[in-house]
């Protein structure tokens, strides 16, 4: 998840309160102005006496020389950079990119933030925000919120669904109202997460619910906004969830509340490049898989050779972070 920063130095009220209201992820501020901060608003502050510390956690570096960028890459290793160039140029960056991570990069517009988040396809893991007029952060705010990675859906065919007894099956239930095309990656596996589509369809027996996904049992993987995954019996409120689309495109929603109830379930398999993916969920004609092309298939419909997206990457997460190791999952 890109983070967005601003800086508020010197004190302006006017930009602290954009920021928070914005939903930028911390200020940076004198240290003598850490307290006030706190006082207008709940936001991360960074500076001497911050909740990140300036110097220790967070260090500044601006880029003259080739040997600032081997310095920059040195000190990535452990803290969070914050990288200035004195005329906003580009190929530094690229090359910090390519070597490290843990980059903030300076910027005094919307414009600069979207040309550093978007440098190498890659970007810089956040921007922050230097400019003391109020309407420009909130424009910048927006629009780092508003990028977001695209995920590389893959197309796995239904090999079989079948009925595999009762247990207990999670709904979600977010702050962000969703469209068709749209829902969350759940898996038995972090290796291969089916696109569970949320309860946006009319039927018959019960109403729309569009800000809902219900996603499968306890033991499932979610993919969260900030990449990791967790089991869905961990999930509860404020927690930000990964929502996609069938195009990949993705969004955070913040997690209103779960419910866990006790409901027969299904297991779907499914087949891609000579692979075995598994879920499983509930049994109802409510519970639905996304199409290629963003329809949603109904759990009680799909059949052999229907075609389902998948997201697949290599096995290996610990606490919810993904690893490089030797990992068998069945």
């Amino acid at each position: 998840m890109k983070k967005v920063w601003v800086r508020a130095i010197p004190w302006n009220k006017a930009v602290i309160t954009t920021a928070i209201e914005s939903g930028a992820d911390a200020l940076v501020v004198d240290q003598e102005d850490t307290d006030k901060v706190k006082q207008l608003g709940l936001i991360q502050t960074i500076s001497a006496n911050g909740d990140l510390r300036l110097g220790e956690d967070v260090v500044e570096w601006e880029i003259k020389s080739k040997k600032d960028e081997e310095e920059i890459v040195r000190l990535a290793k452990d803290k969070m950079v914050i990288v200035k160039t004195r005329d906003w140029t580009i190929i530094p960056l690229e090359n910090l990119i390519a070597q490290t991570e843990g980059l903030i990069a300076e910027v005094s517009s919307s414009q600069e933030a979207e040309t550093a988040l978007g440098i190498l396809e890659k970007g810089v893991d956040g921007v922050l925000i230097n400019s003391q007029d109020p309407a420009e952060v909130k424009r910048a705010i927006a629009l780092v919120k508003r990028t977001r990675p695209t995920l590389p859906l893959k197309v796995a065919r239904i090999l079989q669904i079948s009925p595999c007894g009762l247990g207990d099956r999670v709904c979600i239930d977010t702050c962000t109202m969703m469209s068709e095309g749209q829902g969350m990656l759940v898996g038995n596996s972090s290796r291969a997460l089916f696109l569970v589509h949320s309860e946006t369809v009319v039927n018959p027996y019960v109403e729309p619910r569009p800000f809902r996904v219900n996603a499968g049992p306890v033991h499932a993987y979610v993919f969260l906004a900030d990449g990791k995954t967790k089991y869905l019996s961990e999930l509860k409120a404020g927690d930000s969830v990964l929502i996609v689309n069938y195009q990949g495109k993705t969004e955070e929603a913040i997690v209103g509340r779960t419910k866990i109830e006790r409901r027969p379930l299904l297991l779907i398999q499914a087949e891609l490049e000579g692979e075995v993916l598994t879920t499983i969920l509930q049994n109802a004609e409510t519970i639905r898989l996304t199409r290629p092309d963003g329809h949603p298939g109904s759990v009680v419909d799909l059949r052999a050779g229907d075609e389902v997206l998948v997201y697949t990457e290599e096995a290996g997460r610990h606490f919810g972070m993904k690893i490089k190791e030797t990992i068998i999952e069945k």
